[in-house]
């Protein structure tokens, strides 16, 4: 962990390659108390992160599904709000980074803002531009650099609209569910069109060899569209069914449609799991195949809906104990 005279805070996952037990739970303990003091006083932190740059980052566990939030240090540049899987020069990537690449959609905490991005790992001449832009800011990086023969990550937290994070509350700003239908799927289409440009900058007749940038929104995308349509599926559409019988027919449809696209889903995902022998051609085939039933389908299921949902509180009120 460098000194804060030598940058900004770094990530306190430092001693997680550690064998021992007490380290561990010294770790896990140092971190809770930085986490509570960061959300207890706006972002603001003393001790060896004091005046320095800090962010809490919440990953869904890649084996666990539950969420893990660390405390990180962060630099600014080209724009771009950039954290490196530094781990203080360790051998082997921390957690929170092998998470992220399970479950691109992550949540930041930055001073008293919380919000949602889609984390990429950059590569190729953009990493080594922006890995140069991190250590001139904090030195501290080319240190654990040269400690060890890994190239460290430089991840970048692209900022996205309001993904389904399964660790966040619904906002309160959203005052209806056909609110929150219509964010859901405005999320939705924005990845939608991240992933298709993507796939279009191939160049037509090589392999894929799908960086993280296609990667990450492609994972994004598939795994927002499955928590989406698992929670109509569970809750909506059959509150749906008992308040608005009429809508019966409406929704068995709705429920089939999510079956076919859950199956190109998989077909996309399975894609994925073949990176480096990826097809582009069969790629963008798939992608403007899905592209084309999910927007009817977004489309029809909020020309059938909206009506119906637009006088539905959000988060809906639960009635009293006493029925009152």
């Amino acid at each position: 962990m460098p000194s804060p005279s030598r940058g900004p805070a770094a990530s306190s996952d430092s001693v997680s390659s550690s064998n021992s037990s007490n380290s561990f739970d010294s770790f896990d303990s140092f971190n809770l108390s930085v986490i509570e003091e960061f959300r207890a006083n706006g972002g603001r932190v003393g001790g060896p992160f004091a005046g320095g740059n800090l962010l809490l980052l919440t990953t869904t566990g890649a084996r666990s599904g539950r969420p893990h939030t660390v405390p990180l240090g962060y630099v600014r540049a080209e724009g771009l709000l950039l954290v490196v899987a530094s781990a203080a020069g360790a051998p082997e990537h921390p957690q929170w980074y092998r998470n992220l690449l399970a479950h691109p959609v992550v949540r930041v905490e930055l001073g008293t803002e919380a919000f949602d991005v889609v984390a990429v790992p950059a590569e190729g001449a953009r990493r080594e531009r922006l890995f140069a832009a991190v250590v001139r800011q904090a030195p501290g990086y080319g240190d654990y650099q040269a400690l060890t023969e890994r190239r460290l990550p430089v991840v970048v937290l692209e900022l996205s609209e309001t993904p389904p994070a399964p660790w966040r509350p619904a906002a309160p700003a959203v005052p209806t569910l056909a609110d929150r239908l219509l964010e859901a799927h405005t999320w939705l289409r924005a990845q939608l069109r991240h992933v298709r440009a993507e796939a279009r900058a191939i160049e037509p007749g090589r392999p894929a060899g799908l960086g993280f940038q296609l990667r990450q929104h492609c994972l994004a995308f598939c795994q927002g569209l499955t928590h989406h349509h698992t929670g109509e599926d569970a809750a909506v559409f059959p509150a749906l069914a008992r308040s608005h019988p009429e809508l019966a027919d409406t929704l068995a449809r709705l429920g089939e449609q999510h079956r076919a696209i859950g199956r190109i889903k998989e077909e996309l995902t399975a894609l994925l799991a073949e990176a480096e022998h990826a097809d582009p051609d069969r790629l963008r085939a798939d992608l403007d195949r899905m592209s084309a039933d999910l927007e009817a389908h977004l489309d029809y299921e909020e020309a059938a809906l909206l009506p119906a949902l637009a006088a539905i509180p959000f988060p809906p009120v639960r009635p009293a104990p006493d029925g009152r």
